[in-house]
Order: structure tokens, then sequence, then C-alpha cells
């Protein structure tokens, strides 16, 4: 099957069955990364600004997120009722997805981002 090259040819691509649940998972990360872009990387919908944000993407069993180490730890304390790796949060398809706990992981992300990017600029400026 050919790999989507758009987040909308993705979105396209999840079962009919949790379409609906994955559009929310989506629409509530584009909505929490204002000026961000919605991209495809490595398969998966991602959102950029100042380097990556978060990808995201949908499995056989369950949503997920990936947010980059430091919110996993920023955030582990929030994280005790789901599957989690180093990066990765998991979603149970059929069960409610924790907006706010979303929206504050890519607000987050977006914090971190903006603060890299001034370092690299203001790094930059000292040349």
């Amino acid at each position: 099957m050919k790999k989507a090259t758009t987040v909308k040819e993705y979105i396209k691509k999840v079962p009919a069955d949790i379409r609906e649940q994955f559009i929310t998972l989506h629409e509530l990360i584009v909505q929490s990364a204002p000026g961000a872009e919605s991209i495809i990387s490595y398969g998966m919908p991602a959102i950029k600004w100042n380097g990556i944000v978060v990808y995201y993407a949908n499995w056989e069993n369950h949503m997920a997120i990936y947010p980059m180490p430091s919110a996993m730890k920023a955030f582990a304390s929030s994280l005790g009722g789901y599957v989690t790796s180093m990066s990765t949060i998991q979603f149970p398809h059929g069960k409610t997805i924790p907006k706010k706990l979303i929206r504050d992981i890519v607000k987050f992300r977006m914090e971190e981002n903006k603060i890299k990017a001034e370092n690299k600029k203001r790094k930059k400026g000292n040349k």
C-alpha cells in the first residue's frame, strides 16, 4: 500500500470506525499549535514549528503521540494510566482522549522549540 504523503491522505487511510476519534486527536493537536505546519514525517503526521513539535499516528489497537523525551519527563506524573515508552504515549481506540493533557504537552513542546530557536538565533548573532 502506498504511504500517505499528506496528513489528509493519512486520515483517509485510518479505518472508518475510528477515523472520527483520530480526527479529534489531529484537530486537538493542530489547534494547540497555532502557526505550526502539518506535515508527514517518517510516515506519520507531525506538527512542525521551529522543528518537530509532536508526531502522532494511528495503529491497530491505539493512537499515539510522540512528544519527545523531554515532554515525557515533564508530564511523567500525568501518564500513569497510559502505555508509554521513552517518547510515546498510547491512547486505546474507543477510550476518551485526554484533551487537556494533549493540549498541555503540545504547548510545552511549542515553548521548548521557541526557546531552542531563540538560542540558535542568539548564538548565530554572536559569531
